[in-house]
């Protein structure tokens, strides 16, 4: 799955308690869920095998996995829930309501199973602060239903909270080896900041606020870009030129200063070392292009 597709989005969010003993039945979620155990205790079972849960319980089960919940005899656990997609599927033909929990395999329609996460995410966690994951849940609380003129709004202050709180999850459930360290990407969005405005500071300033040495800084920014601090800010005021050059009649020496490359014949340079064409030709292709969809869409 390609990363630049991934916009996560809740169906169903709230709270369930458990009766003493109830058993859930065995059920497949035709999208992601993820349950958080706030107080008493019970069994998930999935894979073959049963799983203890106890409040601080965090169990991710991905689209399409079989399971089943046991509440205990005499301390029945209560859970918060959410079913959700890591990008939007309309299902509304085949379900009236969006948690999309099928209960008989034999009625399954495989074609509607949402995509898993790209990266293997563990499926059982325990996490410490368990007062600061309710309150994230609580954030997004709907109701089982679809989105309507009605409940438009709402519904997007509630997906706005849930990114928000995904992004909590995936920084707890992958730890750093698997995404950006997270005060990495607080650097970017200062970054990305003074970029857009031509506030670059030297390299020194952002790795000294971080407390860490150059060498450490270096190594963490390729983690986060696959580039290096250079070469990501060479990238970006590229990127902005090409807007430049296809979108404005600024010449290509008032480009180059705009973007606070030293010289016209740097910025020519790089710009056809990253793109492959320099930057006059790069203009001319794209004036070209567009010219010859005028004369194929004008009627």
């Amino acid at each position: 799955m390609d990363f630049a597709n991934l916009h996560p989005y809740v169906y169903h969010a709230c709270l369930y308690p458990f009766s003493k003993g109830q058993n859930s039945l065995s059920r497949t979620c035709y999208a992601s869920s993820l349950y958080l155990i706030s107080e008493g205790k019970g069994i998930i079972r999935f894979r073959g095998e049963d799983h203890p849960v106890v409040p601080g319980s965090l169990v991710y089960m991905p689209p399409g996995l079989l399971h089943d919940w046991y509440a205990d005899l005499e301390e029945p656990m209560v859970h918060y829930c959410c079913y959700f997609d890591w990008m939007y599927i309309d299902r509304r033909e085949a379900f009236s309501t969006p948690n999309m929990i099928c209960f008989d395999l034999s009625q399954l329609q495989p074609s509607l199973i949402g995509p898993a996460f790209p990266v293997p995410i563990p499926e059982l966690m325990t996490v410490s602060k368990l007062r600061i994951w309710m309150d994230g849940f609580e954030t997004f609380f709907n109701n089982n239903e679809y989105i309507n003129e009605r409940t438009y709004y709402r519904g997007l202050k509630i997906q706005s909270n849930f990114q928000q709180f995904m992004e909590y999850f995936l920084n707890f459930a992958l730890k750093e080896n698997n995404i950006p360290d997270p005060r990495m990407l607080h650097l970017l969005e200062r970054l990305d900041q003074d970029l857009m405005t031509g506030s670059v500071k030297p390299l020194e300033v952002y790795f000294r606020d971080l407390h860490i040495s150059r060498g450490y800084f270096f190594e963490k920014f390729h983690q986060a870009t696959g580039l290096s601090p250079t070469q990501y800010m060479n990238h970006f005021r590229i990127n902005r030129a090409k807007d430049d050059l296809r979108f404005s009649h600024l010449s290509i020496t008032e480009i180059s200063e705009k973007y606070g490359f030293s010289s016209v014949h740097y910025f020519s340079k790089l710009f056809k070392q990253l793109t492959g064409t320099p930057p006059k030709e790069y203009r001319a292709a794209y004036i070209s292009e567009g010219l010859r969809q005028v004369e194929v869409f004008v009627p």
